[in-house]
């Protein structure tokens, strides 16, 4: 999978995206503007020391991923979407995008993608919920449609044993 993140503000916010990224093998594209600078202490602290493992990619901008990545399939995650997440049907090699903490992603970009623009349903009460939650959610009901592809099922306890 891959997760695409429209010019991010916060940098605990993808640095916790970062590290949900390596935990599920899934890529992570950065479209510029970003409103941090990569090497802030608090990526690292919240990416912990898994930042190192990631694959990331920086764009300039939306048309630079666009060029690079002809012909993707891309969900548009906004709270703007008529349909939710879970009717959508995603594959492993699609790409989720998700827009900036303040305002989402741009208009313009999504009246060109209405039919792939997806929502988390939420009480009224709210405008939003925090990116890196939205990311979380919409990426495992991606991985759970595809089965957990390449991803280990089962725990163990650090000082003890599970009964067998």
């Amino acid at each position: 999978m891959h997760i695409v993140l429209h010019q991010p503000e916060i940098p605990q916010n993808t640095g916790n995206i970062g590290r949900t990224c390596v935990a599920t093998g899934s890529s992570l594209h950065l479209i510029e503007p970003l409103g941090f600078r990569l090497n802030e202490k608090e990526i690292k602290r919240s990416g912990m020391d898994y930042w190192e493992k990631l694959d990331v990619t920086r764009y300039i901008d939306f048309e630079d991923f666009k060029e690079k990545h002809p012909g993707a399939k891309i969900w548009f995650a906004t709270t703007k979407a008529k349909r939710a997440y879970s009717e959508a049907s995603f594959a492993m090699d699609d790409y989720i995008m998700f827009g900036k903490e303040s305002a989402g992603i741009p208009e313009e970009i999504l009246i060109d993608n209405e039919e792939t623009c997806i929502r988390i349903p939420m009480g009224d009460q709210i405008r939003s919920l925090n990116l890196s939650n939205a990311v979380a959610i919409v990426l495992y009901e991606a991985l759970r449609q595809n089965d957990f592809m390449g991803l280990e099922r089962k725990g163990e306890l650090h000082r003890l044993s599970w009964k067998e």
